[in-house]
């Protein structure tokens, strides 16, 4: 059996879609779980769309994922180059070497006829195919068109009357009959090669040995096995995915949010959440088995237990699973990924350790009750962002806020910074002094020191009000109001 050899072949127009990144998973996967071998190819003779910019975020992008290729554009080896751009002339020797042999000719058909056959076509109720009119053109004349200038595309001559039959690992037996197959353009009058074309040629030399991308490529296989066997390759064994859908059924766009991996790393997602998600797209490690590091699930992968039903893009589940790691996730990393946020909302001035070590304390407070990264800030806002006269609207739509508010500010005065401990202390002394327990104590207090009507437990949020206060201006953090501050003029402007 010959060694796994598998590739993923972006594009680079655009970001990667999640779509393409459970490609380049599913594809890493057998690799790695196999010992074979993964390779990156890019796709990128559509020169007016590619771009080194687009090829660049792919390659971030992919890297954030966890995954890593043995042979690519920037990682070189024996099949290369990696770019297709680069490949132009291994292209023309191909598409001449078929002409030589009168599998391929030139045709002269301009897109208007070419629009105009398809116009007809639909008219009729027919599958749109070329009419092949340039079939019949004696190979001389057509050779003498070209040398005098002419525009000429090349197009490959599909065999009349055969069934085209192929094994797709994920849906079995798939034919196709070439009464439907137009003979397509392999190499464009621009000497830029058609996709169908340049894949087979590039999977073959490259010695690809399964194939593994979108169902919206079944179409082509047929064309390509055919280019295959013209040229004397053994195709590779295919699998298509099925697509992933948004929850409508319809395909994945911007409509149903984000829809890229840069989007979902930007809003917070940690890559793992992403990465083990993507692989349930489709596919089960196992019975109750959701959760799994990568290694494990490429141990585990079987592209036959791949199924062929619709993938359904679920960001309440990805949520679900993304609030799992970051719990799990090292404090130091969170931080890391917090900081630009914590800096665009004025919260910290300086990125160093003191501000690190704050942030990273008060990170307990919200990672229990958050799907992303992105919402730390919101969720600890109270802290920094606190607001006496709208603490003080608050008390007094309390029927004994007022005196709650007056009696704590009282016990707070002259106090040493809080502690959980402290805090309890101080507020059954509260609940002493005015017959107030339960919400009617406890609540006039949270709005008071934290300006909000709900967030993280008292005996957490005080003593890191307090820690805040407590830190010297080096620290980055903008100065922060203590809880006896706070209560204070929350006092004031209710008894006034």
């Amino acid at each position: 059996m010959k060694p796994m050899r598998v590739r993923f072949a972006p594009s680079p127009t655009g970001h990667l879609h999640v779509g393409n990144a459970r490609t380049a998973l599913f594809n890493w996967l057998l690799a790695r779980g196999s010992g074979g071998t993964f390779i990156l190819r890019i796709e990128d003779t559509d020169a007016e769309r590619s771009t080194a910019v687009s090829e660049a975020s792919i390659l971030e992008d992919l890297r954030w994922l966890g995954l890593d290729w043995d042979e690519g554009p920037d990682a070189g080896g024996p099949h290369g180059p990696y770019r297709q751009s680069e490949r132009l002339q291994l292209y023309l020797s191909y598409a001449r070497d078929l002409m030589s042999r009168g599998l391929a000719y030139y045709c002269f058909c301009s897109p208007d006829q070419l629009e105009q056959e398809r116009k007809a076509a639909f008219a009729a109720n027919l599958p749109p195919k070329y009419s092949g009119r340039c079939r019949a053109l004696v190979p001389d004349e057509a050779q003498q068109r070209v040398t005098s200038g002419e525009a000429a595309a090349i197009r490959f001559a599909v065999p009349a009357d055969r069934d085209v039959a192929f094994h797709d690992i994920v849906r079995g037996e798939v034919t196709f009959s070439t009464a439907v197959i137009g003979d397509p353009v392999i190499l464009r009058s621009d000497g830029r090669p058609a996709y169908n074309f340049a894949v087979v040629v590039d999977d073959a030399l490259m010695e690809v040995t399964c194939v593994i991308r979108g169902e919206d490529h079944i179409s082509n296989t047929p064309r390509q096995v055919l280019l295959y066997e013209a040229l004397g390759f053994e195709p590779p064994q295919f699998a298509h995915l099925s697509l992933v859908m948004g929850p409508d059924h319809a395909p994945l766009s911007k409509r149903h949010g984000a829809t890229s991996v840069a989007e979902f790393r930007a809003g917070g997602v940690l890559p793992e959440s992403l990465v083990n998600y993507l692989a349930l797209l489709g596919w089960s490690p196992g019975e109750g088995q959701e959760m799994l590091p990568i290694d494990e699930m490429a141990r585990r992968f079987d592209l036959a237990k791949v199924s062929h039903s619709a993938a359904v893009f679920d960001t309440d589940k990805l949520a679900w699973m993304n609030r799992h790691y970051l719990k799990d996730a090292v404090p130091a990393r969170i931080v890391d990924m917090a900081m630009p946020a914590f800096q665009a909302a004025g919260y910290v001035t300086a990125d160093v350790a003191g501000a690190r070590d704050y942030v990273e304390s008060l990170l307990p407070m919200a990672l229990g009750s958050v799907d992303r990264v992105d919402e730390v800030v919101a969720r600890v806002a109270f802290v920094f962002g606190w607001s006496a006269d709208r603490a003080a609207e608050l008390v007094k739509a309390e029927a004994d806020g007022p005196r709650v508010i007056v009696a704590l500010a009282e016990e707070l005065a002259g106090q040493e910074p809080l502690t959980r401990e402290s805090f309890r202390a101080a507020a059954t002394r509260v609940k002493d002094k005015t017959g107030c327990k339960g919400r009617l104590l406890f609540h006039p207090i949270r709005v008071a020191l934290t300006g909000e009507e709900s967030g993280p437990e008292l005996d957490l949020a005080v003593p890191a009000i307090d820690r805040g206060a407590g830190l010297p201006t080096a620290a980055g953090v903008p100065p922060i109001p203590s809880c006896a501050a706070r209560a204070r003029a929350v006092a004031e402007k209710v008894q006034g």
